[in-house]
C-alpha cells in the first residue's frame, strides 16, 4: 500500500485528518459541532527523519505508520514495553527500525504503547486495522470522559 492508500483507509467518519509538512495526524472527531481535540492523535504517518533517524525515512517512498494502542495490546504483541530513557532517544527493542512491512514497537514512543510499521503491505495493514480501531476507540473514550465532567 502506498501512503495515500493508508491515509484513505484511516480517514473515515469521526476522524479528523491533519496534514502538516508531509506528516499526517489522525484525531478523533466527534462531529456535531464539537471542537476536534488535537492534543493527541491516535495515529500518525511520518515521512521524514525530523523527529528521529531510526527508520531512515529519507529513503525514496518510505513512510512510517504509528499507532497508539493500549498497554494490554502492546504487551500481547511485544511483551512489556521498554522503560523510557532520556539518554538514548531511540530504544533498543531488538527490532530493525528500518525494516519494511513489519509491525514493531515504535523506536521512541514504545514506552507509551505506540507501535509502528514502515510501508505496510495490504496483508500487514489488515493486521494493523484492528489496532487503528482500538486507538480510535481509546481517543473516543478520552473525549467522552473530558466532556462528561460537570
Amino acid at each position: 500500500m502506498n501512503e495515500a492508500d493508508v491515509v484513505t483507509a484511516i480517514t473515515r467518519q469521526h476522524v479528523h485528518h491533519l496534514e502538516h509538512e508531509g506528516q499526517h495526524y489522525f484525531f478523533f472527531d466527534p462531529g456535531a459541532g464539537f471542537e476536534v481535540d488535537k492534543r493527541l492523535p491516535f495515529a500518525t504517518i511520518v515521512t521524514s527523519d525530523a523527529i528521529d533517524e531510526a527508520s531512515n525515512l529519507d529513503r525514496m517512498g518510505v513512510y512510517r505508520l504509528n499507532v497508539g494502542v493500549s498497554r494490554a495490546t502492546y504487551e500481547q504483541l511485544f511483551g512489556p514495553p521498554p522503560p523510557a530513557t532520556r539518554d538514548m532517544p531511540v530504544l533498543n527493542t531488538g527490532y530493525d527500525y528500518k525494516a519494511l512491512d513489519q509491525l514493531m514497537p515504535h523506536p521512541i514512543y514504545a514506552p507509551l504503547g505506540w507501535v509502528c510499521v514502515l510501508n505496510p503491505s495490504a496483508t500487514t495493514f489488515q493486521t494493523v486495522r484492528p489496532l487503528l480501531h482500538e486507538a480510535w476507540s481509546m481517543a473516543e473514550r478520552r473525549f467522552q470522559a473530558r466532556n462528561e465532567r460537570p
